[in-house]
């Protein structure tokens, strides 16, 4: 049975994420002054055809780390959820 990983790759705290900081200030400059701060980051959908539940997270966490996001630069989130 497959499963979705559902990825979220948000740059590290420690990093400047400057697209953020322009939808901040975009925002403030809407009129939404009680938002504090904005990051920006990528949410990617991959169907994984097997059987295991531990083999699809396996998967998942290495294309991950391999390709889907830059270890230096950023952070991953995954959740795995089975299709019906």
């Amino acid at each position: 049975m497959p499963y979705t990983a559902k990825i979220k790759v948000t740059l590290r705290q420690s990093i400047l994420d400057v697209q953020g900081k322009a939808v901040e200030h975009a925002l403030k400059n809407l009129g939404y002054g009680t938002v504090e701060s904005a990051r920006i980051g990528k949410y990617i959908e991959v169907t994984i055809n097997e059987e295991s539940r531990d083999t699809a997270e396996r998967i998942g966490r290495e294309i991950s780390e391999k390709l889907l996001s830059n270890p230096v630069m950023e952070n991953y989130s995954l959740e795995l959820e089975k299709v019906n």
